[in-house]
């Protein structure tokens, strides 16, 4: 028999018990659609955040002043007063594969403009810290190098505070009260949202580092050190350097513990990734169940028609047809069942990841190639649970089919 008059006679077969047939293709369609569902929302998960810490900057190595060990109580990050900007100077000019550098002061204060005041965070950094952070100046300037050497109170608003300070005039020009020193608004940072860690990045204001030690804070050391490196490659050799110079500096014994620590956003990125994977996997698991109770469903259905049909197998078989035609015939039944199911069920993934994108405003990233293996697996399922059925269909005897009632 051929295919194309098997499919034929397979659909005209199926279409005579259209309820049944549809409650038995619901199972598969459920299944498809919660499998292309469920990887939609790993799968837009994992870009939200591999784009996430990709606004933390690329490339970049983030140095941070330690703890310190007193007496056997050993205090938190930051403690120790023994990072400078010296330190992140000779970092720039004696590692290999670095490329920029920013030192960084921080902290937090109220700041004022006319009858609005806020509090947030400010951050006192060098100019490259905006190539390292890829986070551009949308409008008016960045601080140059003369602002850094004559401490200018000079700054840079970030979204959030911009909304805060100065929701209808527009900031460029105007003068704030930063605690008790006054600040010249220079610029306007592009709008970055929240942080991998759930933070508002666009809460701060930017200043000049030398500004934030000498006149905001009072301080000589600094509490981090942003570096960016020439490729993601040159991440791990260049921490190497950065550690062995800077316990050369610190003259720290060998026994002795980092009074720094070193990070870079890739290995967070790859350990969330590597957790969001796990979960999308998981939820494809248990969704795949569903698909396993649809074929149950195709092979319960398939069961019951050869059950229906045998006086019609004992006439074709009367007639000449062969056990490979009526085995053929019954696959292809229950290979039509699982695909049209599987069709619809596709439409209804597709949906529904669409409505979760909508409704819960979480990115959804329908994968091709999750379409395609739902396909695949659907026909799998009809053949896997329709062969049983057509096996038995094909073993009946035709004298004995014949005489069914």
């Amino acid at each position: 028999m051929e295919f194309g008059t098997a499919f034929q006679v397979a659909f005209r077969t199926l279409g005579r018990n259209k309820l049944r047939t549809a409650l038995t293709m619901l199972g598969i369609m459920i299944g498809i659609g919660a499998v292309i569902c469920t990887v939609a929302i790993g799968q837009g998960g994992q870009r939200m955040v591999q784009q996430q810490f990709a606004s933390l900057g690329e490339n970049m190595i983030w140095v941070q002043a330690g703890g310190r060990n007193v007496n056997g109580v050993r205090t938190g990050f930051g403690a120790t007063k023994t990072l400078t900007p010296d330190d992140a100077s000779a970092i720039r000019t004696n590692v290999p594969h670095i490329t920029g550098f920013s030192p960084d002061v921080d902290g937090h204060l109220q700041v004022v403009y006319q009858g609005e005041n806020w509090y947030t965070l400010y951050r006192g950094v060098s100019p490259d810290y905006f190539q390292i952070r890829n986070w551009p100046v949308v409008q008016g300037s960045t601080f140059t190098q003369h602002d850094m050497d004559f401490r200018s109170n000079v700054c840079i608003l970030g979204h959030t505070v911009q909304q805060q300070l100065f929701p209808t005039d527009n900031p460029l020009g105007k003068t704030i009260r930063m605690g008790k020193q006054t600040c010249l608004v220079i610029g306007l940072l592009k709008a970055k949202g929240q942080s991998p860690g759930g933070f508002d990045q666009d809460d701060l204001i930017v200043v000049p580092y030398t500004t934030a030690m000498h006149k905001l804070t009072g301080i000589s050391w600094i509490h981090n050190a942003y570096f960016s490196t020439d490729s993601l490659a040159s991440i791990v050799p260049a921490e190497d350097g950065i550690e062995r110079l800077l316990r050369q500096r610190h003259h720290l014994r060998p026994t002795e513990n980092d009074d720094f620590n070193i990070r870079h956003p890739a290995d967070i990125a790859a350990a969330r990734e590597k957790t969001s994977e796990t979960f999308t996997l998981m939820l494809g698991s248990v969704a795949s169940v569903s698909l396993l109770v649809g074929g149950i469903g195709i092979m319960n259905i398939m069961l019951v028609s050869v059950t229906e049909r045998t006086r019609e197998i004992g006439v074709r078989m009367a007639i000449g047809a062969t056990e490979h035609d009526v085995r053929t015939q019954f696959l292809i039944e229950a290979l039509a069942l699982s695909l049209m199911g599987g069709l619809i069920g596709i439409i209804f993934g597709v949906a529904m990841s669409a409505g979760i994108s909508q409704l819960l405003e979480w990115p959804t990233d329908i994968s091709t190639f999750a379409v395609g293996a739902a396909v695949a697996f659907a026909a799998g399922i009809g053949v896997i649970f329709g062969y049983y059925p057509a096996r038995k269909a094909a073993a009946l005897d035709p004298i004995e089919a014949l005489r069914y009632e």
